[in-house]
Formats: C-alpha cells, structure tokens, sequence
C-alpha cells in the first residue's frame, strides 16, 4: 500500500506537557514511555517513578469484544478450510453464508455492548462502550455493503433489492417509531403517525405504508377515495423478483407504465386537497426536492440514494452505481461540510474500488480485525489477485499478520494468533517464531501450552529455548525433578548433567533420591548424557538391592564402576554402597569381582593421598574416610577368601 498523508492521533503524556524529557522503548504491541534524569542546562531534575504504557490496540482488552474476537476466529478457520474444487456457484453461496456469520457475531457484540452500556452506573464505562458500539456499527454497515457489491455480486434488478434490505437493517429507528405509534390509543392521531408512513414509503415498505394509511382512511369517510386511490398505487407499484419468470426487461416496461401513472395523478392534482398524500406521491415520482425536504427522515445521504434509485433507477447496473452515489452525496451534504471517513468508504464501496475500502478503513479504524477478516474472505473470492505488496506479501497477509501480531500482546488472545499466522505461507511461520519467544511463562501450565504449539509446528529451536527456560526456573526453585524433566524435552545434554549432579549431590547429603518416579521411569531418555545414564543407573540398583536381588544389583554397581561414567567423587559412594553386599553369608560377587573392585579401591586411595598435601579437608572427614577404606579392605578380603573357596570347592 502507498503511503498516505494522515494526521497521527496524538496521545497525551503527563510528564511530556511539563516539559520533561522522555524515554521509550518499542515492545511488541505497546510503548513503555518514561521520564529521564536529563536536563539541557542546570543541575540534574529529580527522576520520577512513574512509566507509562501507550497501547496501540486498547480493543483487545475489552472483555465483550474478546468474544468478537474469539468467535471470528472460529468462523476464520473453518474459511481456510472451503473446498478448492467446488462449483463457482457453490462457493459463492458458502462465502456469502461465511459473510453473514460474520456479521452475526458484529451484531451480537452490537447489542451485549448496547445493554452493558445502558445498565451501567459509571459514565466514563458508558462512554467507552458507547464510542466501541458506534465503530462495530459502521463496521457491520461497510461488511453489509461490500457483501451485497463484492461478495454476493448482485446483479441489475437484485442489486436494488439488496440495497433496500441493507438501508431498512440500518434504520431500524422506524421500527420502533412505528411500534410506539400502533401502542397509543389513537395510532392515526399520533404525532409521529406521518413521519413512520412516509420512512415506510422512503424504505420501499409499501405494505406497511398502506396498513398504516388504512387507519387513517377510516377516520376520514369524505376522502376514502383519495386513500383507496393512493393505496392502488402503492399496490401496483412493480418489484423486480430474481426467482420470477419475468426478464429485467420486462420488468422495466412494467415500473415505467406503473411510474407514468402516478406522474399522472401527480399532474392532475388527485391529492391537492390532502398534503400528506401529495407529500407520498412526490416521493413515488422521485422527486428529488422533497426527498431532500426529508433529510431528517432519511438520516444519510446512502438512504437517499436507495430511496432515489428505487423510484427512479430501479434497474440500475453494477457498473452506473459510483454516478448516482457521487451525486447523492454531493447534493445531500451540506456544501461546507467535510465528508467523514464512513462517507469516503462507503464511496468507495460504491465505486468498486476495493483496494480503498481497506486503506480507508485501516485509518480510519482503531484496531486490525475488520480489515483483516474482510481481506481474507474477499481474497477467497478471489477479487483481491492484483493487489500485491511491494516487500514480498500480498495484502491479505500484511493485514493477518497485523492482526495477529497484536493479539499475541494479550494474556490469552495470543493462542488465537498462532492460527491465522499458520494461513500466512510466507511470512507467518517466521513471525510466530518471533512472537511465540515473547510470551511470558507464567505457569508451567502456561508453558506446556505454548511448548505442544512449538512441537506440532517442528519449531526445535523454540522448544529448546522454552525447555531451557523452564529447567532453569525450576532449578532455581530447587525443584530438580521438574528441572530434570524439562532438560530432558530441551535435548540439553550439559543441563542434564548438571542436574544430574546435584541429584546426586542431594542423595549425597540427605541419604535418599527425591522425584524417584521420574528417575525410575527415564527410560531411554536417560542415553541424553553419562551423568544421567548413571544417575538412572545407580537408581535402577537400589531397586535392586531393595527387591533382595542382589546378584542383579552387584553385577551393575561393578558394570558402573568398570564404565567410568560415575564420577570419581562418587566412588567412595558406591564402594560403600557394596559394603551390605560383601556383608552377606552368601558370596555375592566373584573372585574376578572383587578383585576389580579392590583395582578400583587402590585407584581411589592413590589418587586421594597423591592430592591430600595440597587440600586443607578437616581432621574427622579424613579419619571418617580411612575407616570407610579399612573397613572396605577388610570385607573385599573377606569376600575374596569365601569367593576363592567356594570357587574351588565347585571346580572339584
């Protein structure tokens, strides 16, 4: 899109109307704004404690319009998955019944957001409600208008039929002006009876028209012909009907015969002496100087334009619509009045000119969810090919992506984001890696959530970030299992190890593992490293061990020592983890057995007493040691000597 000259809306800062100096900094969706210690000259002023939050998109946190935009993005999804190779037929009636859902939504928040509005105490809520009301208002009116020009397509003859129906869902005040007119005593002798006949007739509701004009007739006996006169008229009065047999044609030469008849009764004065139905039957010329004698009546200069086309144009082609809407506007406002943006939109509308109905709203609009949704199902209709962007994305998925990327600043939109980024093929994947690293893991709940996110989409390098983030939280937390549990789904070998550590650590000092489930069910996860592989190791002979099956449990307490994968601060741990095994009456290990293990025992020691001159361990560890050493020599020989025995007494 071309850059466009419009005026920024100005958001005011208290600290910036002091003169103060301010920093920012841009997050995704917000400016966190606050005031400096700088000063141009003079000692430096006294900071200030205060950081303001501009928001671009303050819809998103009301808690109505989150329902708009939740169930839109149901209606969203189900979009992207419409059939390809339907009939032309078929699908325009599915994009037109997509269309209407839409709609349905808008006008559902419509009326939460008028009766929250009403039942409210609080003025500034009421004005809140009462500004986001007056948007979805125009927004359902432009949806409604390029459905009936874009979407649905309408044909000359229809297309006016279309029209009437979207001027008379938008003046919805002749309703209720009718329903308190027919409540009174005398409904004919009511103040508002004449204005509700003549919107009827202005709305092309002429049935409604002569069932009020009935009431009247029945007051005034003298002129019952004048009103069974007018009410021939507004019977006979020719509406196109698309399902008929009749041709556009034939249709036109029956409005005009019907049309020369009330010109006729106009001309012979049939209704001077009633002014109410002189009045009907100018507008059932069209005659322009009494419909604009009406202005109040009709409201909008779009009014007006369905109401002139339908008494004189009421076959109107697609292609003459921009004539009449150009001139209808320009005589219907005030000349010195400035066109507001809904006018210029629906203008635009008017003149087919799709791309400016998008631009027009993107100004004019304070949030991306109109255009964006609009975009996307008129893309689907495949009107919006020629309309490509000059930095590698099509319009449609510029706007998705605006859109999504606000929504992912909010604590619980974000999860609807990721699926209209996942129907933005070019650039969506790389803006949800981008956006997804930013929402804040407030819970492990909150975390697993965005993790299954990241593994369906094969995002790897996400996950590990996530893992990583959430290992180390727990970590710090002391909760190792936890943290043992998310390096594992991070793949992080060295992590994994350094919780491995300090599970051992933990056993080390408090003589008992904690989180066994997950140690006892690592599985093959427990390949990630050699710390952990012996971590879940060490676990399995202590199970073992406490199922009595000690041959098992020696075999791999010396397969843990031979391997190397223990660290050596660890041996002294597991030789005398094999002191109750060597205690037993029955021979436990082999002779070959344990002469690895007093191999290991010598390996220790020496290593020990070549690095004891230069370490400064106290007095009691040492003697403590060099018994855990004497009392291991005595049971490895002791061991040894049965082995040897025993061994001999079976070879002979």
């Amino acid at each position: 899109m071309e850059e466009v000259d419009v005026a920024p809306v100005l958001t005011n800062i208290p600290a910036a109307s002091n003169g103060k100096h301010l920093g920012f900094a841009w997050g995704p969706g917000d400016i966190l704004v606050y005031e400096t210690l700088y000063k141009k000259s003079g000692p430096k002023g006294s900071s200030c404690s205060f950081i303001h939050e501009v928001r671009k998109d303050e819809d998103i946190y009301s808690p109505i319009l989150r329902k708009l935009f939740n169930e839109s993005h149901h209606i969203f999804v189900g979009l992207q998955t419409t059939k390809e190779d339907l009939p032309s037929k078929n699908k325009k009636s599915q994009f037109v019944s997509i269309s209407k859902n839409y709609r349905s939504v808008i006008r559902a928040s419509m009326e939460e957001l008028r009766q929250v509005a009403v039942s409210t105490k609080d003025s500034k809520v009421a004005t809140q409600y009462g500004n986001q009301l007056s948007i979805l208002m125009a927004v359902e009116l432009i949806w409604n208008l390029c459905e009936v020009l874009f979407i649905d397509s309408a044909p000359a003859g229809s297309l006016l039929l279309h029209l009437l129906d979207w001027v008379r869902l938008h003046k919805a005040d002749v309703d209720e002006k009718a329903r308190e007119v027919l409540q009174s005593e005398s409904p004919a002798e009511h103040r508002d009876y004449w204005d509700v006949v003549v919107s009827y007739v202005l709305q092309g509701r002429l049935e409604e028209a002569r069932q009020m004009l009935v009431k009247q007739a029945t007051l005034q006996p003298a002129a019952r012909n004048m009103y069974k006169l007018m009410d021939t008229l507004l019977s006979k009065m020719p509406f196109y009907n698309p399902a008929g047999t009749q041709t556009l044609s034939e249709f036109d030469v029956k409005w005009r015969h019907w049309h020369q008849e009330v010109t006729h009764c106009c001309q012979d004065n049939s209704f001077a002496s009633n002014r109410h139905l002189e009045l009907i039957c100018k507008i059932l010329v069209g005659d322009e100087d009494t419909l604009l004698e009406h202005k109040e009546l009709l409201g909008t200069w779009y009014h007006f334009l369905v109401t002139r086309l339908l008494f004189c144009h009421p076959t109107v082609k697609p292609t003459e619509l921009h004539f009449y809407a150009q001139s209808c506007m320009t005589i219907f406002l005030d000349l010195r009045s400035v066109p507001e943006p809904l006018d210029s939109i629906l203008l635009a509308a008017f003149e087919y000119d799709i791309h400016q109905v998008i631009k027009d709203c993107s100004i004019a609009l304070n949030n991306w969810w109109f255009v964006a949704h609009l975009t996307d199902l008129l893309d689907h209709c495949q009107l919006l090919q020629s309309h490509n962007l000059h930095f590698g994305s099509n319009l449609r998925e510029f706007l998705l992506l605006e859109y999504a990327s606000g929504l992912f600043t909010h604590h619980s939109l974000w999860q609807l984001a990721v699926d209209y980024f996942d129907h933005c093929p070019e650039f969506g994947r790389v803006c949800l890696e981008l956006q997804i690293e930013r929402v804040p893991l407030e819970t492990e709940r909150k975390a697993l959530k965005v993790l299954r996110i990241c593994e369906q989409r094969q995002m790897s390098e996400q996950v590990r970030s996530i893992c990583k983030i959430m290992a180390m939280r727990a970590l710090r937390n002391n909760r190792l299992g936890s943290a043992l549990s998310w390096s594992i789904r991070a793949k992080d070998a060295a992590f994994a190890t350094l919780i491995s550590e300090r599970f051992l650590q933990d056993y080390c000092t408090r003589g008992m593992f904690s989180d066994l489930d997950l140690i006892d069910n690592l599985g093959p996860a427990m390949l990630l490293s050699d710390r952990l592989t012996f971590l879940g190791k060490y676990r399995e002979f202590h199970r073992l061990y406490g199922e009595n099956r000690f041959r098992e449990a020696a075999k791999l307490l010396l397969s843990l020592m031979m391997a190397k994968i223990a660290p050596r601060s660890f041996w002294m741990t597991l030789l005398t983890d094999a002191l109750p095994l060597l205690a037993q009456k029955e021979v436990i290990f082999s002779a070959d057995q344990t002469h690895e293990l007093m191999l290991c025992l010598e390996e220790l020691t020496s290593s020990v007493n070549s690095t004891a001159p230069g370490t400064d361990r106290p007095m009691q560890d040492e003697d403590i040691e060099l018994t855990k050493v004497e009392l291991l020599r005595l049971a490895l020989a002791r061991n040894l000597a049965m082995a040897i025995v025993k061994e001999g007494t079976v070879e002979s």
